[in-house]
């Protein structure tokens, strides 16, 4: 075996350890780089896709009200008016108003959350603090499941199940419906599809609770079950309310399950047993049918944009809620801001730095 390469003496021997650690610390240098660039290149990627699909429908939503185009009926040059749009009660040319369908959606998905929200955080509860831990792990693991199940297959499992049972009840109780399809049957399909994700969040934001707030409060005297409510619940409030928020973004968003048990309403429609109509099944509603150049197309873009917008007035709800009650909780009071008095400090120190200004010079 030769030895050149085999450092003879004490200062080789560092040289020889100091050159490798060098070639080492290069060597993770260049993997780090790599792995960061790898890391932007997908999180760009990522948000150029949002970004794109946002400017897309924000470009295709607004087109409507500035540009015409040939209605689908008689071929004359139509577009959309802004407050007719909004407030309009049927969604048929020229003015496919959405005035119903955005009540008919928020009417829906509130109707849904009363079922979920008690639902799925008592469950996640039970799941958490009261079950066995076996029995928690394997209900845990169904919920997981079922949040994975597409929604095509809850709306097959409506059209067979739901709707019949929707269908038998109603006339039990001297109601008609047609065949089941009603509001009620596309309530239970929207809670349904929203509870899976508002338990599984719920039960993560319940095992992040410190563990020495329960026992404290079972160490003052509390029950397990005033713990539960009192503590682990409040505490764990924030992780809630992040859990409803995903839950309602989910039913607000549905469309394929709905449309397959809600009808195809005309207007406004609050009764249980009545078809109703959303403004994800409106959306969807014979769009392949219909030409890429008519009004009656590109609406339904409009449709989507504020569909959108409804989404994000729907979470500054509840985010709003959830504040409140974390100050109501804390004994935070939020200081009133007085203006007038901000616009007398900014106007006091602007002639100050004038003063001083005319002085120095």
């Amino acid at each position: 075996m030769s030895n050149k390469n085999i450092p003879s003496s004490s200062e080789d021997i560092a040289l020889f350890i100091q050159q490798k650690a060098i070639s080492h610390t290069n060597r993770k240098s260049n993997v780090d780089k790599l792995v960061k660039a790898i890391f932007f290149g997908l999180a760009f990627l990522s948000v150029l896709i949002v970004l794109a699909t946002l400017v897309y429908l924000l470009y295709s939503g607004l087109l409507p009200f500035f540009k015409s185009f040939p209605l689908r009926e008689t071929g004359e040059q139509a577009k959309l008016h802004f407050w007719k749009f909004i407030s309009g009660t049927s969604f048929a040319s020229p003015y496919f108003g959405i005035g119903w369908l955005i009540v008919n959606t928020i009417y829906m998905t509130l109707l849904s959350l009363v079922i979920t929200i008690p639902t799925g955080i008592l469950t996640a509860l039970f799941i958490t603090r009261v079950a066995p831990k076996f029995l928690g792990s394997i209900i845990n693991t169904i919920i997981t499941v079922l949040s994975g199940i597409p929604s095509v297959i809850i709306g097959v499992f409506a059209m067979g199940v739901l709707k019949p049972l929707v269908r038998d009840f109603a006339s039990s109780i001297g109601y008609q419906t047609a065949g089941g399809k009603a509001t009620l049957t596309a309530v239970l399909v929207l809670a349904i599809m929203s509870l899976p994700t508002i338990i599984s969040m719920t039960v993560t934001a319940i095992k992040a609770v410190d563990n020495k707030l329960i026992m404290a409060s079972l160490a003052l005297g509390a029950s397990k079950t005033q713990t539960n409510f009192k503590i682990v619940l409040t505490a764990a409030q924030s992780g809630i309310f992040a859990s409803i928020i995903l839950g309602m973004g989910r039913a607000i968003g549905e469309a394929t399950a709905v449309q397959m048990v809600i009808g195809a309403s005309s207007g406004p429609s609050f009764s249980l047993f009545r078809d109703t109509a959303s403004l994800t099944t409106k959306m969807l509603e014979g769009i392949n049918e219909l030409s890429r150049t008519s009004l009656d197309y590109n609406a339904r873009f409009t449709v989507g944009l504020i569909l959108m917008v409804v989404i994000l007035f729907s979470n500054l709800c509840l985010n709003a809620c959830r504040n409140y009650i974390y100050r109501k909780n804390n004994g935070i009071v939020k200081r009133k801001v007085n203006y007038n008095q901000n616009i007398k400090d900014f106007t006091l120190k602007i002639k100050s730095k004038f003063k001083k200004e005319d002085n120095n010079g």
